[in-house]
């Protein structure tokens, strides 16, 4: 009876049962709340702390940055779900109201940063778009090759401005979308909110994932891979958290010789051969299924799609075998 005890003293207050409305309809960080509740961040934070004490609310650190939301599982998860159906007071009702149209102030000031973040940079992503074939002809590429596979929980790395995250969203259990930098998934944040999208957003680097071994069931890196200095090490972590018989999809350039990409988008490498992805995929348990090519432009895009081994790749053993096995343990 503990947790559940806990659970309920720590929504036995106002504010508390605001804050709860309000991550319910998106993720905020302490300041966020605090602008739309109209109080002080000492005492935003102090109820806070009470929330996460009980289990209720969950911290994650983006830089400086300290991002709310609430527990998805267990009893809390299953509790908070249910937060639409309370019987609140007509006062009450009015109030969170309220909140809720203050928010859509915390959803304007995010979009106006990702608009001038993109701005900014535009220039830049128009120069490199440039080089290639249309970012649509890729998605749809990247699309058909894991249609009809098992997508369930899949991990987007180096998710960028989320864009991953999005097109494969809807036909995925779960998705994590991972950056290393606070910056990027500022602006991813900003454009996932308000479509109700089942997208976790995490800061991670993409060589030590913050995730259990054969935790996922499918990996998406687009056009990230050729920022590594160790490419075969992002494939073989990929690997790693991947459960058996998932699949693992790369999409990156051709080799090329566009020195330019080095200077104008900090390229540590000049695209990937189909040899060098195939032996990186074998060294770290992956079976090559699939590649594809897209000319367009002075870049060739590639996609190649791996599969995790499984108990079900590795050949049966006979007698003959199992008797050589044993000489060799004896």
């Amino acid at each position: 009876m503990t947790e559940l005890l806990d659970i309920f003293r720590a929504l036995a207050d106002p504010t508390r049962l605001r804050i709860i409305a309000l991550l319910r309809e998106m993720e905020l960080a302490i300041g966020e709340l605090a602008a739309v509740l109209d109080q002080s961040q000492p005492r935003v934070s102090r109820h806070v702390r009470i929330l996460v004490d009980a289990g209720i609310v969950e911290r994650r650190r983006e830089g400086s940055w300290v991002f709310l939301r609430i527990t998805r599982d267990g009893a809390v998860g299953d509790t908070i779900a249910r937060a639409g159906e309370w019987p609140y007071a007509p006062r009450e009702a009015l109030v969170i109201a309220h909140d809720a149209r203050r928010l859509a102030a915390v959803r304007t000031e995010r979009a106006a940063v990702a608009e001038r973040y993109f701005a900014e940079h535009a220039p830049q992503w128009d120069a490199i778009r440039s080089r290639h074939v249309a970012e649509s002809e890729v998605e749809a590429a990247m699309l058909a090759m894991m249609h009809n596979r098992r997508l369930g929980h899949l991990l987007d790395i180096g998710t960028g401005t989320g864009r991953m995250a999005e097109i494969f969203a809807p036909t995925a259990r779960r998705v994590t979308a991972l950056d290393r930098s606070p910056e990027m998934l500022r602006i991813a944040r900003a454009k996932l909110s308000g479509q109700g999208l089942p997208v976790d957003l995490i800061q991670g680097d993409f060589l030590d994932l913050p995730m259990a071994g054969a935790s996922i069931d499918s990996v998406v890196i687009h056009q990230a891979l050729h920022f590594a200095q160790e490419p075969d090490r992002v494939i073989a972590e990929a690997s790693r958290v991947l459960r058996g018989g998932g699949h693992l999809l790369v999409v990156d350039f051709a080799p090329h010789e566009d020195e330019d990409l080095r200077a104008l988008a900090a390229h540590a490498r000049l695209g990937f051969s189909d040899a060098q992805i195939r032996g990186w995929f074998a060294s770290a348990g992956l079976l090559l299924e699939n590649t594809e090519t897209l000319e367009g432009g002075t870049l060739a895009v590639k996609l190649w799609l791996g599969r995790r081994r499984s108990d079900e790749d590795q050949p049966p053993v006979t007698q003959e075998g199992q008797g050589q096995r044993k000489r060799l343990a004896a």
